[in-house]
């Protein structure tokens, strides 16, 4: 019989790419989820993940067992949902940050599901900033975004540094006035970068505005200029410059804010 403890560690691990991360959203020791783990591999006899310098994977055993312990995640989820009084149902309003959409929004929705079964999502995906206008009007009830070091609101989910992205960091590095692709205000990672290269005299442009993570990423796989982005989301195609290039980025936290009780 497998734990599902184990299990839960193992599918958090494969959704944050992190045993760091994984164990900021289970609210357990990093410790705990590597016991976790080495124990669910010493049950099945198979080596479940591999690890390389940025990023935790699946081996091709971790892939087989992956939609099996989803499955019972799952299943334990509608059980327990079952025999709650006090479960959930009706619709939730549920705001999202872009960043979140293309990394970590299907492992977020796959979890809420999985505990609220019987609840229908109204899904907007816009800027941080956008979000909290929108609940401050009453349009959404509960937002999953990124917060400012020092903001008080929400509750805190995990906190991650940002990071200087390009294709081709030597040339962009080369070509005069730093090329910036950002989203438009107001967003949270561009006020940080360009404050961040104010501060140190580092001359920039915007080269490419969108609101779409995804035609962000367009634009700097194409190497027109530098994204900014948190490490775990860095999108494939692009390395991170490494340090002393340009000026360090202050980390951002990543929130869940309900309509009421904002901090």
């Amino acid at each position: 019989m497998l734990d599902l403890s184990q299990l839960r560690s193992f599918v958090a691990v494969e959704q944050m790419g992190s045993f760091t991360l994984a164990a900021e959203r289970l609210g357990l020791g990093q410790s705990t989820v590597s016991q976790h783990i080495q124990r669910l591999e010493a049950t099945l006899g198979r080596k479940l993940l591999a690890r390389d310098t940025h990023k935790v994977m699946l081996t091709g055993d971790g892939e087989a067992l992956l939609t099996h312990a989803r499955a019972m995640l799952s299943i334990e989820g509608q059980v327990q949902s079952l025999f709650k009084s006090n479960s959930l149902r009706g619709s939730l309003r549920l705001g999202v940050s872009e960043d979140f959409v293309t990394s970590q929004l299907p492992a977020a929705l796959e979890d809420f599901v999985r505990s609220h079964p019987s609840v229908d999502l109204e899904l907007t995906v816009a800027l941080s900033g956008v979000l909290y206008e929108m609940q401050d009007n009453g349009d959404i009830d509960l937002v999953l975004a990124k917060r400012r070091l020092g903001d008080a609101r929400g509750k805190l989910v995990y906190r991650e540094p940002l990071v200087w992205l390009a294709r081709d960091p030597e040339r962009v590095l080369a070509s005069g006035p730093l090329p910036l692709i950002a989203f438009p205000p107001p967003s949270v990672t561009r006020a940080i970068a360009l404050e961040a290269l104010g501060r140190n005299g580092v001359p920039w442009r915007i080269v490419c505005t969108c609101g779409s993570l995804s035609g962000l990423t367009a634009a700097a796989r194409a190497g027109m200029g530098v994204l900014v982005q948190p490490r775990s989301m860095a999108p494939s195609g692009l390395k991170e410059i490494a340090a002393g290039n340009l000026p360090m980025l202050e980390d951002v936290e990543f929130v869940l804010v309900p309509a009421q009780g904002r901090g």
